[in-house]
């Protein structure tokens, strides 16, 4: 009869709970480096909603205070939404809110002569613009842009 023996079962049993320890825990915190990747993007994202309103309301003031305030830009051009002097103001030069570039483009729009609808053909409708408001921003090596769009109107003329 063959007696074996268990010298070095013990440095087996020792690897074998090392291993199984550390996989564990490269297992948790490559967890907790995805949860925080995802929760700096759902941050950054809420955040570019946000920016975005703001955008579209700086513009409804701009428009409020003056319809000249809006018919008065370039279609095409890129401004940028300035708070300065107790209102908002659109700037040529380019200013970030924290790491968001945000901008604001204005285009024009046409209608249609028979049923005054909005469409690509037709007679220019100098008392609508088309507002594109942007946010952007780097999320790591990615360029991340967000966009919204919308009508104004000369509201207030007779």
């Amino acid at each position: 009869m063959k007696i074996f023996s268990k010298k070095g079962f013990m440095v087996v049993e020792v690897l074998v709970a090392a291993s199984i320890i550390t996989a564990s825990i490269l297992a948790a915190m490559l967890v907790a480096q995805k949860s925080i990747y995802v929760s700096r993007q759902a941050l950054h994202t809420a955040e570019a909603a946000f920016l975005l309103e703001e955008g579209a309301e700086a513009v409804r003031i701009l428009r409020d205070n003056a319809w000249d305030n809006i018919s008065s830009l370039t279609p095409a051009t890129s401004y940028y939404p300035l708070f300065s002097g107790a209102t908002w103001t659109l700037s040529s030069t380019p200013n970030t809110v924290g790491i968001f570039i945000r901008t604001v483009t204005i285009s024009n729009v046409n209608r249609d002569n028979v049923t005054e609808d909005i469409s690509s053909a037709g007679t220019d409708d100098a008392g609508t613009k088309l507002v594109t408001v942007a946010v952007s921003w780097a999320e790591g090596t990615t360029a991340v842009s967000k966009n919204l769009k919308f009508y104004v109107t000369d509201i207030f003329s007779e």
